[in-house]
């Protein structure tokens, strides 16, 4: 990453060509993982770590081809080299996850110690636990803790405390690496600072330069949504909100990319039944600066974008079929993540999703190829990249929740 520009992140768009996207690759910290602890680091299962490495190989490769890739692990070891940072960071997540008697055992670790430690968790054998502290299992999943809106690197208060962790981490390196040149916003914190307060990335999606949309539901709730409100009133400009209501079970829509992502400027991918359907709210808020917000209830969220001039031809989860949706659905079969307009990743065990796309102009390519470049995607004017997602399914998310964007061209 020495090479790397200093970054300016900019996002305006879900689907403007990638230029810059952070991730992680699942490790030791999913294999960290046991069925007694799994639930409270919010799976259903545990994961195989060579499994889900060999999942993610492709995921990787193919991102790395079509932009530049920037590995959180490697940013961390960097900022924890910075001593006083070092410091900071121990201190106020010992702190926070009443471990306040590690601080002196964690401050003497070299960077590189410490940043590993701090994802995958520190086990102490002269203690009955086997973790004193806790490993973070989610952190692959990038797109939760933190998001880029417009020219601001958003950090977001989680819905649960054992996510905690991973905001410190981004917020340290984002504030503290020489390769950022961004500000840094806690919206729960600046704007609405009362208990309860949370919002996801996976909740909140870039349409166009002035409309946001967000989930309402389990993850990001409705101080959340106020948040959002105060920091696009702090733009001065007209901005839309609009936020779509969410069941609160199954666990698979948790978010909003989990039944809804924007493939290009003219199409999505949605979950039929929560996205067509009036029983979940949509509503619509017009915010310019401090005048009043206007409130619009819509009839459904693709029908809000078409109001607003994006006129979306919606591509159904499952192809349609109520069966096969809401079994591709918990797989994250709605959860697509572009890299340019109508050029997608995602798994491809959602058979009857991937047949769909392609029977509406996208060309189907196998990750593998792409990766090891015998496959360009530039040679195609739409196209489907597929992964094998068999392992990292089981996890709860899909491709959009593993990355995030830092720059896309507008």
């Amino acid at each position: 990453m020495d090479s790397f520009r200093c970054i300016k992140p900019c996002v305006e768009s879900e689907f403007g060509k990638l230029e810059y996207v952070m991730l992680h690759a699942p490790g030791n910290e999913i294999e960290n993982m046991t069925p007694e602890n799994a639930h409270k680091f919010l799976f259903s299962d545990i994961l195989n770590k060579n499994e889900a490495m060999a999942d993610y190989k492709d995921f990787f490769g193919t991102l790395s081809k079509v932009s530049n890739v920037v590995v959180f692990d490697q940013l961390l070891e960097e900022t924890l080299q910075n001593d006083k940072v070092k410091q900071q960071v121990v201190e106020k997540i010992c702190t926070n996850e009443n471990v306040k008697y590690l601080i002196p055992i964690l401050s003497e670790m070299s960077a590189a110690e410490l940043a590993k430690v701090l994802v995958e968790g520190f086990q102490s054998k002269s203690l009955k636990e086997r973790f004193v502290l806790d490993p973070i299992p989610n952190l692959f999943f990038m797109r939760d803790a933190s998001f880029t809106m417009f020219g601001d690197i958003i950090i977001n208060k989680m819905a649960t405390d054992v996510r905690d962790r991973e905001t410190i981490l981004l917020d340290a390196i984002f504030r503290n690496t020489k390769l950022f040149n961004t500000e840094v916003v806690h919206p729960i914190e600046r704007y609405t600072p009362r208990p309860g307060g949370s919002i996801e990335g996976g909740d909140v999606h870039i349409a166009r330069h002035d409309i946001v949309l967000s989930g309402m539901g389990l993850r990001t709730n409705r101080i959340g949504i106020d948040a959002l409100i105060s920091h696009l009133k702090s733009k001065n400009t007209e901005k839309h909100l609009i936020f779509q209501e969410l069941p609160s079970a199954p666990e698979s829509f948790i978010h909003l990319d989990m039944v809804f992502t924007l493939l290009g400027q003219n199409m999505c991918m949605a979950y039929k039944q929560v996205i067509m359907n009036s029983q979940f709210k949509t509503t619509h808020l017009v915010i310019n600066g401090e005048n009043p917000v206007k409130i619009i209830e819509e009839e459904n969220l693709v029908s809000a974008l078409n109001n607003l001039g994006m006129e979306l031809e919606p591509i159904f989860c499952g192809g349609g079929d109520d069966y096969a949706a809401a079994r591709e659905q918990w797989h994250s079969g709605a959860n697509f993540f572009s890299f340019a307009p109508g050029k997608i990743l995602g798994y491809e065990r959602n058979n009857h999703t991937i047949e769909a796309l392609s029977n509406n102009g996208f060309e189907v390519l196998k990750a593998s190829d792409v990766a090891n470049g015998i496959v360009n995607v530039d040679d195609y004017k739409q196209c489907v990249v597929t992964f094998k997602g068999n392992e990292l399914a089981r996890g709860g998310g899909g491709a959009r929740c593993m990355t995030m964007p830092l720059v896309r061209k507008a």
